[in-house]
């Protein structure tokens, strides 16, 4: 496979905007490094679980300064997929969420979108995937490649091992956001892991997902009072 440090001067050979989706973790700030290295014009965009959490809304302000640029900031697909299964919803507003026929996009589909209304056709979309990261991706990688020309998908930092993004970081003072100190990554999911930490971190981004989710608490809940 082609080696990433190719990839990226191949890409900026091209001389084109690349998108990246930007989850505010470690591969992802790896993968914005990487590519402004490289001299790649990078338009980053971020998907957020859950509207208007403060931290969250806070270490994107911070990154658009960092970097001097705008993020693009939308619905994750998953908030609709959990919306339309009921996740942590109470009886009362499950016929509401059905009646909204919330959409369910695909990331390809979200990537397309962002293409057309930036008028960015054919643009790059690349994500911060790394072969090391695990089995299951390095079997990815080894099956569909780094490059996957159909969709106009990259995995640009893809041959990167952790101590090659700590590296990034550090020659660019690049800090990670505030919850890698609570539960050593970005926020991704509603389980236990993630919901305690930010209730006692975070107590009104808590509150602000039990707007949404009413009955999370139970997932906590359950957990304190398991033996």
């Amino acid at each position: 496979m082609t080696p990433s440090d190719q990839i990226r001067a191949q890409i900026a050979a091209e001389g084109k905007p690349v998108l990246l989706g930007f989850s505010r973790g470690k591969d992802s700030l790896a993968s914005w490094l990487a590519m402004r290295e490289a001299g790649i014009a990078v338009v980053p965009y971020h998907l957020y679980l859950i509207p208007g959490l403060r931290f969250v809304e806070e270490s994107l302000a911070f990154y658009e300064d960092f970097f001097g640029t705008k993020i693009l900031n939308l619905p994750h697909p998953s908030l609709y997929r959990w919306l339309n299964a009921f996740v942590f919803q109470p009886p009362e507003r499950c016929s509401i969420i059905e009646a909204a026929q919330f959409p369910e996009p695909t990331y390809q589909e979200l990537a397309e979108e962002i293409r057309d209304d930036l008028d960015l056709p054919g643009a790059w979309n690349a994500d911060g995937v790394r072969a090391a990261d695990s089995p299951n991706r390095r079997m990815a990688m080894v099956t569909h490649g780094p490059l996957k020309e159909q969709t106009r998908r990259v995995s640009i930092v893809w041959d990167w091992r952790i101590a090659d993004v700590r590296a990034a970081l550090d020659r660019h003072a690049c800090p990670l956001p505030p919850e890698y100190e609570w539960f050593g990554r970005s926020f991704d999911g509603l389980d236990f892991r993630f919901l305690d930490k930010i209730r006692r971190h975070a107590p009104e981004d808590y509150q602000r997902i039990l707007d949404w989710f009413p009955l999370a608490d139970l997932e906590v809940f359950r957990r304190e009072l398991r033996p």
